[in-house]
C-alpha cells in the first residue's frame, strides 16, 4: 500500500511540475517585453528611448523609397494626421534588406520623404530587419507570441503597439495604412 501511495504521490508531483512548466512557458510565450524597453537612433543619429512613447498607440513600419509600396507613405501620413492629436505615432524605420530598395543615406531618405510625401511622422536610422545584424527592436517584433512570428517579408510591414508597449497586431505589406483593418484597430486602442 505504501508503494502505491508513493507511486501516486510521485505521479501527482510530476504532473504538477509539468503543469507548472507549461504555465511558465505560456507566461514566457506571451510577450513580456515592451517596445518601451528599447532605444533607437532617429534619422539624425540622435538616441531615442522608446519609453518616450509610453501612453501612445504606435504603428512601427519598415520603409523604403524605391519600392512598389512606397506610395503607402501617403496613407501613413493621412492616418498620422487623423490620429496624432489623440495619442497616435508612426515610427518609420528605413531598411535596405529587400531588393536594395532603400539605398540612400539618412539625409537622402529624409529629403525624399519630405519632398515627395510631406512626411511629418518620426523617421529613424536605417536598420537591418533580417539576418544576424537584425535590429534588437525588430528581433522582438518578429519573435513575439502576440502576433504571427517570423521574419519580415518585404518593405512596409506594420506592427501596431498598445499604449503599454505591447505588440497587438501585425500587418503584411499589402495591407494599406488606411484600410479598415488598420484604422479600426488604431481607434480601438486609442479608446482604451
Amino acid at each position: 500500500m505504501k508503494k502505491l501511495i508513493i507511486i501516486a504521490s510521485i505521479f501527482l508531483i510530476v504532473n504538477l511540475i509539468s503543469a507548472s512548466d507549461k504555465s511558465l512557458k505560456t507566461n514566457e510565450g506571451k510577450n513580456m517585453e515592451s517596445v518601451h524597453e528599447f532605444s533607437v537612433k532617429d534619422i539624425n543619429g540622435k538616441d531615442v528611448s522608446l519609453s518616450e512613447y509610453k501612453g501612445k498607440v504606435l504603428l512601427i513600419v519598415n520603409v523604403a523609397s524605391k519600392c512598389g509600396y512606397t506610395r503607402q507613405y501617403s496613407g501613413l501620413q493621412k492616418i498620422y494626421d487623423k490620429y496624432k492629436e489623440q495619442g497616435f505615432e508612426i515610427l518609420a524605420f528605413p531598411c535596405n534588406d529587400f531588393g536594395g530598395q532603400e539605398p540612400g543615406t539618412n539625409e537622402e531618405i529624409a529629403e525624399f520623404c519630405s519632398t515627395n510625401f510631406n512626411v511629418t511622422f518620426p523617421l529613424f536610422d536605417k536598420i537591418k530587419v533580417l539576418g544576424e545584424d537584425k535590429n534588437p527592436l525588430y528581433k522582438m517584433l518578429t519573435n513575439n507570441s502576440n502576433v504571427e512570428k517570423g521574419d519580415i517579408n518585404w518593405n512596409f510591414e506594420k506592427f501596431l503597439i498598445s499604449k503599454e508597449g505591447e505588440v497587438i497586431a501585425r500587418y503584411k505589406s499589402s495591407v494599406e495604412p488606411e484600410s479598415d483593418a488598420v484604422t479600426k484597430a488604431i481607434e480601438q486602442e486609442l479608446n482604451k
